[in-house]
């Protein structure tokens, strides 16, 4: 699952700029410039960015094993383990929207850089602690907060940059392979190779993170272009942060499509925290499952994940990007609705295949549109903005159904969240149209 997307789940037209590579031709009714040089670097800037996406994920999923575990090792009390992932993502909350500000002044490559390096010296830093003995609990939650506030920047700044680095007509299969990548990183091989660093040595564990940072920064050295937001014309008066940070909630808002699927991606991204939370007691307690059947369960959502980017420009071409997003919907509802229906392990593992390929196809799909729809100068704070709507409702959900599992049972509350996602439906089909989305799919 890609909740970064993607959130993982997340124009007027953009007036032509120095950073946009050309594009081909299209007809003048798409109010964009579309002559191609020969010298187009589309192509090789969307394996630069698939590879950064693809190495920086490898690092972030080892990164998200190790901090817990290490901070198991420094304490036993459940509430202090706790902050270790707090304090990876607690900063979406309380930095994203400056950042998105930051984003929208600044070369985004340069950011990219600046989110490395403060990475390196968080890992640095428990590198030095862990091989002299000198890991603490405050040592280990200061570097996940620096961590978490170098994966906002890093994340709002990768997004923006995508429609200067890579022309319209390789954007849909470019967020396909980032939605892959991201995938396997997260879910598969960094926890797997997480687990076994960690087992061979934690200042082994870190020093390889680190590395992994490394070497995803120097891939952005082979990026071709400009990367800075457009200047303000001489002679513009500044605008205080907070009325910039309000342009992109402005932005969001206004637009009845952008709205929608902001809002719409809140609420699943609720109904995902609800079941993710739910699913370890109720696998236990309800379909009676042991820790290689559970992870057996959860694989599904990799899986589909994985799915999900290798098909979605084929499933794009045969249902329509709409579709193809309410295939999202449809998906969420199943995996949602089939605990409550059923205790068959491999019924719930296909409705979390059924999520997981659903979410993909929703992320690409959608950071597609935004990127078109969005005008580059505000792409930094829509993101942030939309981003932080998203991912606020991750912890909502996840409170909620907790507090509704002691009073109603965790099979009666899968019932309830798989009807919040089926009210998703209504309102995205009356606003989200497929001329809406045209452009989207890969050609």
């Amino acid at each position: 699952m890609t909740i970064t997307g993607t959130p993982g789940r997340t124009e007027p037209k953009k007036p032509s700029e120095p950073s946009e590579p050309a594009e081909p031709a299209e007809p003048e009714a798409h109010g964009d410039r579309r002559s191609v040089p020969p010298s187009d670097p589309s192509r090789r800037n969307g394996a630069v960015l698939v590879g950064f996406t693809a190495v920086t994920n490898l690092a972030d999923g080892v990164m998200r094993l190790a901090l817990p575990l290490l901070a198991v090792r420094l304490t036993d009390s459940p509430a202090l383990v706790t902050t270790a992932s707090l304090a990876l993502t607690l900063p979406w909350l309380l930095t994203a929207l400056h950042i998105g500000v930051v984003v929208d002044r600044f070369d985004r490559r340069m950011l990219l850089w600046l989110a490395g390096a403060a990475r390196l010296a968080a890992m640095g830093g428990l590198f030095a602690a862990a091989v002299t003995g000198h890991l603490t609990l405050g040592r280990l939650l200061a570097a996940g907060a620096v961590l978490g506030v170098a994966d906002v920047l890093a994340a709002t700044a990768g997004s923006a940059l995508v429609p200067a680095a890579v022309g319209r007509e390789h954007r849909p299969r470019v967020n396909a392979w980032m939605v892959g990548a991201e995938t396997v990183g997260q879910e598969f091989a960094g926890p797997f190779v997480g687990g076994l660093l960690l087992a061979a040595g934690t200042g082994l564990a870190l020093g390889a993170i680190g590395v992994t940072y490394a070497a995803a920064a120097l891939l952005l050295v082979l990026l071709a272009g400009r990367f800075r937001p457009a200047a303000p014309a001489p002679g513009t008066p500044s605008v205080p942060v907070n009325t910039r940070i309000a342009e992109g909630f402005r932005l969001l808002w206004r637009d009845p499509v952008l709205r929608t699927l902001s809002l719409t991606a809140a609420a699943l991204n609720a109904v995902w925290g609800a079941w993710l939370a739910l699913m370890p007691l109720h696998a236990h307690q309800a379909m009676g499952l042991g820790p290689g059947e559970y992870g057996f369960l959860l694989s599904g959502l990799g899986i589909g994940g994985l799915v999900g980017a290798a098909t979605v420009t084929w499933v794009n071409r045969l249902l329509g990007p709409r579709r193809a997003m309410l295939a999202d919907l449809l998906g969420t509802c199943a995996m949602t609705a089939l605990p409550a229906l059923t205790t068959s392990l491999w019924a719930v593992a296909a409705g979390a295949f059924l999520g997981g390929m659903g979410g993909t196809l929703w992320a690409v799909n959608s950071r597609t549109l935004t990127q078109q729809k969005v005008p580059d100068a505000l792409l930094g704070r829509y993101t942030a903005a939309s981003r932080l709507l998203c991912y606020g409702a991750l912890p909502i959900g996840t409170a909620a159904a907790g507090l509704l599992a002691e009073l109603l049972g965790t099979r009666t509350v899968f019932a309830v969240i798989s009807v919040l996602a089926l009210t998703t439906v209504i309102p995205f089909l009356r606003r989200v149209k497929a001329a809406d989305l045209t452009g989207t799919s890969a050609p």
